[in-house]
């Protein structure tokens, strides 16, 4: 087996609630090596978006770890957790969370700007993944002239820019009409 991206060992996440606890996540092991995909299938409610969460480093389990390509998420500090977040993984949201003030090429950009790219270099990635994903001809729409597929697709490209080692993908067709919800889950087919 390849290297592990993502290891879960013993995930529990319980939520309280009042006087009352709600657990969602009891016991979850998950092992994920380079190249691989999943999908995790369930009813509403049954805690995939929580699973998502905590293997992205954007909430913390109650116990249990994970492991992001071998570094224990849970020990480091918020610098470094964002900074291997950055260098390591890509987000796909159901509702794309795209800066609205930006335009698709600055969205795109963004990861990388951050992750130190210099400007032009992170422009031109940026272009050309947005070329990848068929948006080279939207490159300066805000999101608000965009369509729900042409957001998704910039919010791919986003999540791709960094070339990290895994994606994470919350329904990431789950607003979006038949055909272009086809186009993409054919983008993250390639």
């Amino acid at each position: 087996m390849s290297e592990l991206v993502l290891d879960c060992q013993g995930l529990v996440r319980v939520y309280a609630d009042g006087d009352h606890s709600v657990s969602v996540l009891d016991g979850v092991d998950l092992a994920l090596a380079a190249g691989e995909k999943i999908a995790v299938v369930g009813a509403s409610g049954s805690g995939k978006s929580t699973l998502l969460k905590l293997l992205g480093g954007l909430d913390h389990p109650t116990r249990g770890r994970v492991l992001l390509c071998g570094e224990d998420i849970a020990t480091l500090a918020e610098k470094k957790l964002c900074a291997l977040r950055n260098r390591r993984l890509g987000f796909v949201y159901q509702f794309h969370h795209l800066l609205p003030e930006f335009d698709a090429q600055e969205n795109v950009a963004m990861p990388l700007l951050i992750g130190g790219t210099a400007r032009d270099a992170a422009w031109e990635r940026a272009a050309g993944m947005l070329a990848r994903v068929g948006m080279d001809h939207r490159l300066s729409h805000r999101p608000a002239q965009l369509s729900g597929g042409e957001r998704q697709r910039v919010a791919i490209a986003r999540a791709m820019v960094t070339e990290p080692d895994c994606v994470l993908m919350d329904e990431p067709t789950g607003n979006l009409d038949p055909h272009s919800a086809a186009q993409v889950l054919q983008l993250i087919d390639e």
